[in-house]
């Protein structure tokens, strides 16, 4: 497969997956002002926080209010980790390989980013956001369907698959980040109700409330904490991810393009990452921190990615949760 063909794939599904989770992102906050109303606007500085791009949002909003927080993670066209950005840029890549996907694929792309560019739909976004929001989780879903059904599940397949589960993987990580960090300032309030609300709302946004309860009876962080990273069955998990990252490498590796590529530093790292998954627990993170652990952990899966694009796709960067299209 040509190098441009296999990045175009790669990066139009890590986009529409990027774009669902700051949808999710945003769910957080929205679930947690349902339950706790009086919080106000304390909620929304996190979320623009744990983007890295405080210093950008900083220059063009005066503050970290609901319309300003909704408006710059939403519609900025100007900041490229938007939702309306990532679709621009998820549609681009798609259009240089219409060749590659199928007509379902591309037409369902076409209208989700033409819907979301019309100007006529935000004001749902703040009128009724948990609708709206939902929505884009919806239409990726969707998405990410019609890739596993009209799609062959070959080399192509799995370099989007590839993408897809390192972005969530990557964002999975960052949900957590964002309420283990920030959202509960107040040591007094760990293992109150208001902190269950809050656990709560996490597993919510990351779509685990049911499939959590069915393991466990009590919401606890230690419980939540371990569900979201080393669960190995629920597809949203970090573990999950890294290991079906893993398999959709190796089916490419196993390619007769590829075969003579063996121990690139892709595999190496990956490989790694999954090792390490598989011996480590909650426990071991604990003692490390959670914060560290998980920053750590997103370090090593930008560096799985720059390793990606320079083995694949003669690239040479090193992915940052900020950057724009590759």
């Amino acid at each position: 497969m040509l190098s441009r063909v296999a990045n175009s794939i790669y990066w139009m599904c890590r986009y529409i997956e990027r774009a669902e989770n700051v949808a999710r992102f945003i769910s957080v906050n929205l679930n947690l002002l349902l339950d706790m109303p009086s919080v106000g606007g304390k909620q929304w500085e996190p979320l623009v926080m744990i983007t890295g791009d405080q210093e950008f949002f900083d220059d063009k909003y005066k503050e970290h209010s609901k319309e300003a927080v909704i408006n710059f993670l939403t519609f900025d066209r100007l900041y490229l980790n938007s939702i309306v950005s990532c679709l621009a840029m998820a549609r681009e890549n798609a259009r240089s390989i219409r060749e590659i996907i199928s007509s379902e694929m591309w037409e369902h792309l076409n209208t989700f980013y033409l819907e979301m560019a019309d100007s006529r739909h935000h004001p749902m976004a703040f009128q009724d956001p948990h609708k709206f929001f939902r929505i884009i989780q919806m239409r990726s879903h969707l998405f990410t369907g019609l890739l596993d059904s009209t799609m062959s599940h070959g080399e192509a397949w799995n370099f989007a698959r590839m993408g897809m589960m390192l972005e969530r993987a990557d964002k999975t990580s960052r949900i957590l980040d964002v309420k283990y960090f920030m959202l509960l300032p107040q040591v007094d309030l760990v293992n109150t109700p208001v902190d269950n609300i809050q656990w709560t709302a996490v597993l919510k946004s990351a779509s685990a409330f049911e499939m959590f309860r069915k393991e466990h009876h009590l919401i606890t962080p230690r419980q939540v904490a371990s569900f979201l990273i080393f669960d190995r069955h629920f597809p949203r998990s970090i573990r999950h991810c890294v290991n079906k990252a893993q398999v959709s490498l190796e089916r490419i590796m196993n390619g007769s393009a590829n075969s003579g590529a063996r121990g690139n530093a892709a595999e190496k790292q990956l490989g790694r990452l999954a090792a390490d998954m598989e011996y480590t627990d909650i426990d071991d993170v604990i003692k490390e921190g959670m914060h560290e652990y998980l920053d750590r952990l997103q370090t090593r899966i930008n560096q799985i990615d720059g390793a990606i694009g320079t083995t694949f796709f003669n690239i040479k960067h090193l992915f940052e949760h900020s950057s724009g299209q590759q």
